[in-house]
Formats: C-alpha cells, structure tokens, sequence
C-alpha cells in the first residue's frame, strides 16, 4: 500500500518554520541594480531610455525572489516530524518548480516527483514540507542534477527514510532560447537511496508516480 498525494499546480501550504540559517546573505538589491544597468549598457542599450529606466529595480525585487534560496538550510522544513508508525510507500507527485541554471542563469522548470518509505521509527512529514524542500533547492543557481541529488539526499538524512525516489523532470531555457534552441526537450533526472533501490520496490514506486502522468 502506499499514500499518493499530487501537487497539482504547486498551490501547497508554504508556511511554517524559518529555514535560514543564522548569519546568511541577504540580496545586495543596490548592487544587483547597478549589474543590471552596466549589462544594458554593455549588450548596446540605453539603460535610461523609457522602457528600461526601471528595469533593474524590477530585476532585483525578482532577484529576492528567485534567488531566495541561497544562504538558507532547506532541509530544516523535514524538522517537523510526525511519529504515525507508518512504513509503506508516501508519494508526492507533480511539484511544479522554478530555477535558474547557473551556467547561463536563465530558467529551467518542471515537476518534482517524490516517493519515500519512513525509517524505523514510522515517522513522516507534512505533505506541504515535501514542496518547501524542493522549492528551497530550487530557488538558487543550480543544475538540475545537482537538485535531485539534494533533495533525495535530505529526505535520507533529515528525515531517515528508509526508501528515497526522486525524480524530476524539466525544460531548459538554455535549450530552448540559445544553442541548439530544442523546444518543448525535457530532461529527466532521477536520484535512488536505501530500500528503493530494490528493483520490485522501485518499479512500484515508478509505477505511481507515471500512472499521474
């Protein structure tokens, strides 16, 4: 038996404890609007002209947004532990998310797949911490491999699953905008631990997360 869960669109619950850790950077905004106005000015354009006169305030309000991840601890979200003895199969499909490929910093996006069996001790978290985990990674420079590793890695070890599959599946702006510009390309990634690496448990597990698909 298993609990499956999607995400839908992403419209989880995305309150709860403060993942920062003491001490991290915050964004320079004065900063990132003075990058911005030299990069305009560098690419040929006008930085004062109408149509850009505000543009770097815009890109740094988003930078704190986009960015907010950098600096902070996501795995703290798995803290909030429930003892419910439960050792079958917890499944979290489609947790759409948003980052920014650190070697061109343009976006890449998608959905997150999630299946863990809980430790010894049975003890689960909440369904919404799963998506916090995820956008917690995302929201910073990345590689989408290096993604998938983090968050299977934080539900081993935070969380003490027994059984980790990630699997997470997504579109790159890098791709799709610049060089070979392949749109609609989805690149997949997945990332095994513990129990699930037992190939019935994991064709199991792979099994939920497509039969949403």
């Amino acid at each position: 038996m298993s609990a499956v869960e999607s995400a839908g669109n992403g419209q989880v619950d995305c309150q709860g404890v403060d993942t920062q850790r003491p001490g991290a950077r915050q964004v320079d905004t004065a900063r990132v609007e003075r990058a911005v106005r030299e990069l305009l000015s560098a690419i040929g354009e006008d930085p004062d002209r109408p149509g850009l006169v505000d543009t770097p305030a815009r890109v740094a309000r988003a930078c704190t947004e986009i960015f907010s991840g950098v600096g902070k601890d996501p795995d703290a979200v798995l803290d909030a532990q429930f003892a419910e003895d439960f050792h079958e199969m917890v499944v979290v499909r489609d947790i759409t998310f948003y980052s920014m490929c650190e070697h061109h910093l343009l976006p890449f996006f998608g959905a997150a797949h999630i299946v863990y069996i809980p430790g010894a001790e049975g003890n689960v978290t909440g369904l919404s911490k799963l998506a916090r985990l995820v956008e917690g990674y995302a929201r910073r420079p990345q590689v989408q491999e290096r993604l998938t590793t983090q968050i299977a890695n934080a539900l081993r070890d935070r969380l003490g699953a027994a059984g980790v599959l990630v699997v997470v599946e997504a579109e790159h702006m890098c791709m799709t905008m610049r060089g070979v510009r392949n749109s609609g390309s989805r690149t997949v990634t997945s990332a095994v631990r513990g129990m699930l690496r037992k190939p019935s448990t994991r064709a199991e597990a792979m099994s939920l997360i497509e039969r949403g698909a």
